[in-house]
């Protein structure tokens, strides 16, 4: 399941189209990033240069210029090399690019200070991302200035640049159905990792216990590597929202969360599943879980066309801020403790992000000062949470260390929405059904 080369190919038209009149277009791949002496980390390509190319090597330049009868898309690859290949693995080469992947112009990277600034020359506009990679602002701007030394020669060198970001990151927001066939696939394999690691939790073992088993089903689906640093926390760690030192003993009577999504064919998931190391809640555990509950489920019903992205949150901060008032964790009216902000002491983030190639993805949430209107294609997670930290006096005690987060990934559709993580239960009942069944 990838996106096909015919996808790239309109992916690329579609933002000439939006391009100014006699502009150029710039993107950079990612590059391989040292980890020690001469090992690197794992190579992972730039959303935007992916999102346009599908290509997944280094040290790459892709233009795009419209109207060039020469080709409107060119790249800038590694030239082949049996020898590295021998050591590191296949290159396209710039033959490989027109072929496999739809550049209508390729040259070697070597070649790049001698060709690009020619291409340069003459046009009026530069789409980049100037602020992103300070050593590539200052390759593009040595590009430019090459142009500015021949101006008394007749060359007419760039005047403007234009953030690539307002055109590129807007039509990343909304997938195409492919994008979502394929997020749906990493839902998939994610959901399926969640329900593995319920099975698996027993009291002794420990959180990178479950960060394995989880690490394991992602990778025995084709799903390489998680979106992001998995955090499994037990017990008080639950409440440290991005903790990823998942080394702590999953004792009984414990919670664990965990939070982990597998990344597929450059897509990210994000689930988010809360249960009782033991396979039953407490009284108290249940009570926080089934509220929290009930603020996702009623976030995900205010997702649809026509509503605006703050509705989700502003729906679960209601039902959170109720709800902690009728089990006594707050005091007050509710419309003030609203207003206050009383109810960040236990639900301190928002109740969800973009997701896409990035786990954040791009795309503004507000337009013109004012928060934008939810459209078909648009992924969203919905993810509240509420976290009762193990020091907090003004609490009962036996409310003191308990952290639950639930969250799903979820698509705009033409009349409402589809969760696309719907594969791993989320119910208190089911939870627990879930994981006797493994015992």
């Amino acid at each position: 399941m990838k996106i096909s080369q015919s996808e790239y190919a309109r992916r690329r038209k579609q933002l000439m189209a939006k391009m100014r009149r006699n502009s150029i277009a710039i993107i950079p791949a990612a590059s391989e990033v040292t980890r020690s002496r001469d090992t690197e980390y794992p190579f992972r390509q730039d959303s935007d240069f992916f999102y346009l190319t599908g290509f997944n090597e280094p040290d790459a330049v892709l233009l795009l210029i419209p109207g060039r009868k020469e080709g409107q898309v060119v790249m800038f690859c590694r030239d082949r090399d049996p020898e590295m290949e021998l050591w590191n693995g296949y290159r396209a080469g710039p033959e490989g690019v027109i072929q496999h992947y739809g550049m209508q112009a390729a040259y070697p990277l070597t070649q790049i200070d001698a060709v690009l600034p020619g291409l340069l020359q003459g046009k009026a506009r530069i789409y980049c991302s100037l602020g992103r990679d300070a050593a590539f602002d200052q390759r593009v701007m040595a590009w430019v200035n090459q142009i500015r030394a021949m101006v008394r020669a007749g060359a007419t060198a760039p005047a403007e640049f234009t953030d690539l970001a307002q055109l590129l990151h807007e039509q990343r927001l909304i997938k195409s159905a492919a994008e979502l066939r394929v997020m749906r696939r990493a839902g998939d394999i994610s959901a399926g990792a969640h329900c593995r690691a319920m099975r698996e939790c027993r009291p002794g073992r420990f959180e990178y216990h479950l960060e394995g088993a989880i690490a394991h089903e992602f990778q025995e689906h084709g799903a390489r590597c998680p979106a992001y640093n998995s955090i499994v926390g037990s017990g008080v760690n639950a409440c440290i929202l991005h903790y990823t030192d998942n080394n702590a003993e999953l004792v009984s009577g414990d919670l664990v969360l965990i939070d982990a999504g597998c990344e597929y064919q450059g897509y990210a998931a994000d689930i988010t599943r809360t249960f009782p190391v033991s396979g039953q809640f407490s009284r108290e555990q249940r009570a926080i879980y089934d509220l929290v509950l009930k603020a996702q489920l009623a976030a995900i019903a205010k997702v649809k066309p026509g509503n605006t992205w703050n509705q989700p949150h502003d729906v679960t901060v209601r039902v959170i801020t109720r709800g902690l008032i009728e089990l006594g964790l707050l005091k007050g009216s509710e419309s003030k403790l609203i207003k206050d902000g009383a109810y960040r002491d236990f639900y301190m983030h928002r109740a969800g992000h973009w997701l896409g190639l990035d786990v954040h993805d791009v795309g503004d949430y507000q337009i013109e000062g004012k928060w934008r209107t939810l459209q078909p294609g648009m992924v969203l997670t919905i993810e509240p949470g509420i976290y009762v930290a193990a020091d907090n006096r003004r609490v009962a005690k036996k409310w003191r260390g308990i952290g639950v987060r639930i969250e799903d990934d979820v698509v705009v559709t033409a009349t409402g929405c589809d969760v696309l993580t719907a594969g791993v239960p989320k119910t208190a009942d089911a939870v627990e059904a879930l994981m006797a069944g493994a015992r």
